[in-house]
C-alpha cells in the first residue's frame, strides 16, 4: 500500500521515528541504529503490516534493507518483530555474509533467534541471497573502461549492502580474476569470498 513515506522526522526512539508527511504524523517501527536525519526530511522505505487489531508500518532508511526485510518475512518462523530485529543485530552484508557461509552462529547471537530458525533463514535464504545482493542496487553506475556491464553491476550491487565503492571496485576485480566477468552472479558471489 505504501512505498515510501517522506516528511520531515520529528521524532526519533531506538527503534521507532515518527515522519511528519503533511502534517500527519507516521509511527514507524525501524532497525535499532537505522541512520534517518532528524529535524530534516528523509525518505523512509515502508512495508505495512495490517493484523485484526492493528495496522502497523515497518521502515527503512534504504530500499535494500527493505527487501532484506520481505525476504525475511518469507521464512517459516520468521515474524516482522523478528525480522526487524535480525536487520538491527546485523547489516545487510553481514546478514548475506551469513547466508552464503551458512554461519549460523551469526544468526543465533541475535535475540529471538533460535538454532531451527536460523537454520530455516539458511535453507530458505541460500539460493535468493545473492540473487538480492545482485538485483536491489537497481541503479545504472557509469562503467569505467576495461569493465564489464556485469562487473559495474556487481560493483553497484557490493556498495548497495555497505561496501565503500573502493572495497566494492578492488573485491570485484579481484572476482574477475578467477570467473567469467560477465555473469553477474558469479562476479557478486565470488566478489564477496575476496
Amino acid at each position: 500500500m505504501y512505498d515510501y513515506l517522506e516528511g520531515r522526522l520529528e521524532r526519533r526512539g531506538p527503534a521507532r521515528v515518527v515522519v511528519d508527511v503533511g502534517g500527519v504524523g507516521y509511527d514507524v517501527a525501524v532497525p535499532v541504529g537505522a541512520h534517518f536525519k532528524h529535524g530534516e526530511t528523509n525518505r523512509v522505505w515502508t512495508h505495512l503490516v495490517v493484523r485484526d487489531d492493528a495496522h502497523l508500518l515497518y521502515g527503512f532508511p534504504d530500499l535494500q534493507t527493505r527487501e532484506w526485510f520481505r525476504a525475511l518475512l518469507v521464512v517459516r518462523g520468521v515474524g516482522p518483530a523478528l525480522a526487524l530485529g535480525i536487520l538491527s543485530g546485523l547489516s545487510t552484508a553481514s546478514l548475506l555474509d551469513a547466508i552464503l557461509e551458512n554461519d549460523s552462529r551469526s544468526l543465533v547471537a541475535i535475540r529471538g533467534v533460535g538454532r531451527k530458525t536460523a537454520e530455516q533463514i539458511l535453507l530458505d535464504l541460500r539460493d535468493k541471497a545473492p540473487r538480492l545482493g545482485a538485483e536491489i542496487a537497481g541503479v545504472i553506475v557509469p562503467q569505467p573502461s576495461g569493465r564489464s556491464a556485469a562487473m559495474a553491476d556487481a560493483v553497484q550491487a557490493l556498495t548497495s549492502i555497505g561496501y565503500t565503492e573502493k572495497e566494492a571496485q578492488r573485491s570485484v576485480e579481484g572476482a574477475a580474476r578467477h570467473v567469467d566477468r560477465n555473469d553477474l552472479e558469479l562476479l557478486v558471489r565470488a566478489a564477496l569470498k575476496e
